[in-house]
């Protein structure tokens, strides 16, 4: 085995426990810094030591970055080449093998696989990757042809875009790694509905899988209802309702490109005389038809981050307050309202507190029925909140 050729040192005062009890990352305040270290140029590999060199696990350094090591193997002797990555991208593989029957689901999750800063969504013979971190940038090649080995993936595309990116003091960049663009959406099966995915310029990889399971409770509630899907991209929730016998559908979205996307699903589910959609600001849109005495047995709102941040937390949950109150005021007497939150700087507590805050500012008596998370192709890495992001809580509100 090749030893890497660098090594980080932990600060005496650092928690050198929280990294041999599984936390996967070394902040750049626990690293000393001197002349050695700041010679290591970012994305290479590097041994951790703690304080007593006592060597702790290999991975990969970035000083200039809040996170200055991220670790792959907690074996330091580990060799990280092609072998150890397709390793890596077969165990991932081999877990959803077992989840799903059809190739449509997040394959890799980051450090929920051992893989940091790696996202890739398999639409079939199509993968989408975000290599959100630079020592994914050095290995595209090796990535994209274990990849295709290992998927049978025609076209693999690289979207390189996000907060993540930057941090890490990557361009953004979106392109093809192989294979030629699609050439439309890529219809993608789900809880017997039927989303269209624009993996080329859609938001993110085209698709959000981690609703999943919410859409399948979702779907469950749907029956004969009339539904109302806030900030509903390209329909996630709404399609999912008709698909379970919605009487009516209303996606909200402030993108037109999206909401056509969302039609074509419905289409292409033989739904399209019960679908409807409105273009807006999703706010506008809650105040304008609770002026106009609407009323929703199912109302769905899945904002997008109002915390991406512990700083933003405050101004975040004020704003899930006020989704909850607006939205609550929509639901007929004995309805159901989903309020969903993929703010990882908002835990599930004051996620919920702020639901129950808005609901009870709408005067209406909420009953707690499902408690949601992302489906098991987005596994969570139990030291990791970031990897926990998404929480979903469904209330009925009394009659």
């Amino acid at each position: 085995m090749t030893t890497p050729p660098f090594a980080l040192r932990l600060k005496p005062k650092a928690d050198a426990r929280r990294l041999r009890h599984g936390h996967p990352w070394a902040w750049s305040d626990e690293i000393v810094l001197d002349r050695r270290s700041r010679n290591v140029p970012p994305g290479s590999l590097a041994v951790l030591e703690d304080a007593d060199r006592q060597k702790l696990a290999v991975g990969i350094a970035n000083v200039e970055a809040k996170i200055a090591f991220r670790v792959l193997d907690r074996d330091p002797a580990a060799e990280i080449d092609a072998a150890w990555l397709r390793a890596r991208l077969a165990a991932a593989l081999a877990l959803r093998d077992r989840l799903f029957e059809a190739p449509f689901y997040r394959l890799v999750h980051a450090e929920g696989d051992g893989l940091p800063g790696l996202i890739v969504d398999r639409f079939g013979e199509v993968l989408v990757i975000q290599p959100n971190a630079r020592w994914l940038e050095d290995r595209l090649a090796a990535l994209t042809e274990i990849l295709a080995d290992l998927t049978g993936a025609r076209v693999i595309v690289k979207n390189g875009t996000g907060r993540a990116r930057a941090q890490e003091g990557l361009p953004e960049e979106t392109g093809l790694l192989l294979g030629a663009p699609p050439t439309g959406p890529i219809a993608v099966p789900m809880n017997g509905a039927t989303y269209m995915a624009d993996v080329m310029g859609g938001q993110k990889t085209g698709l959000f899988y981690d609703q999943r399971p919410n859409h399948a409770f979702a779907r469950s509630m749907a029956r004969e209802a009339r539904v109302l899907d806030l900030f509903s991209h390209v329909g996630g929730f709404s399609l999912a309702a008709l698909a379970g016998g919605a009487r009516e559908a209303l996606a909200v979205d402030s993108s037109a490109p999206a909401l056509d996307l969302a039609g074509q699903g419905a289409a292409a589910m033989d739904c399209a005389e019960r679908f409807l959609t409105r273009q807006g600001d999703a706010f506008a849109v809650m105040e304008a038809l609770a002026g106009e005495g609407a009323a929703f047995d199912l109302v769905v709102a899945d904002p997008p981050a109002f915390a991406p941040s512990k700083q933003a937390l405050g101004q975040g949950l004020r704003a899930y307050e006020r989704v909850a109150r607006l939205a609550a005021s929509l639901v007929a007497p004995g309805g159901t309202l989903i309020l969903c939150s993929c703010s990882h700087a908002a835990d599930l507590g004051k996620f919920r507190q702020a639901c129950l805050r808005g609901i009870g500012r709408a005067g209406r008596d909420p009953r707690l029925i499902h408690t949601g998370f992302a489906g098991p192709d987005h596994p969570q890495h139990p030291a990791l909140t970031e990897t926990g992001y998404l929480k979903v809580l469904a209330f009925r509100l009394m009659p």
